[in-house]
């Protein structure tokens, strides 16, 4: 089974606009390294060759990342979701029961949209797995490394 990349269409748009300056602009910018560094003589001790290959390794491998994850793209239409329950692309506020304490608010998203920092979560984690199709009032309990802890949903915005 191949796996799905859930996602906003603005995400696919960013992603593969990515790929696109990848293949072009910033191949051809490899590329011109490492003919200038084959300038400088003998390959075998020459680090700006060697450096100039690995970032090509690396372009080469982000290439092949989004070509897949481009391929098995599903774009989440956000207006064609249940309004009363949680689903990607939800500003979803949660209240800690273990602690009595009500967290900010965290956006729901494809897995690769998530951003810890953003607080963006994505629903493939578990907490987002906890949150997906539940209401406001719903209580849910989720698998931390610290054991369960349970949450109860105060808001949901779309």
């Amino acid at each position: 089974m191949t796996k799905e990349f859930k996602m906003s269409q603005k995400r696919y748009d960013e992603l593969k606009q990515e790929l696109d300056y990848s293949k072009t602009t910033r191949a051809d910018e490899i590329a011109e390294l490492i003919k200038e560094a084959r300038g400088f003589g003998d390959l075998s001790e020459n680090s700006e060759y060697d450096e100039a290959k690995n970032e090509q390794g690396k372009l080469y491998s982000r290439i092949a990342e989004l070509e897949e994850i481009l391929l098995h793209a599903v774009i989440v239409d956000e207006n064609e979701v249940d309004s009363d329950k949680i689903s990607i692309g939800c500003m979803v506020t949660v209240t800690n029961l273990d602690k009595g304490v009500q967290m900010p608010p965290y956006r729901i998203v494809g897995s690769q949209e998530a951003d810890v920092m953003s607080r963006a979560v994505s629903e493939d984690s578990p907490f987002g797995k906890a949150l997906m199709g539940a209401k406001v009032g719903d209580e849910v309990s989720v698998e931390a490394p610290c054991g369960i802890i349970r949450y109860r949903v105060e808001n949901i915005q779309r």
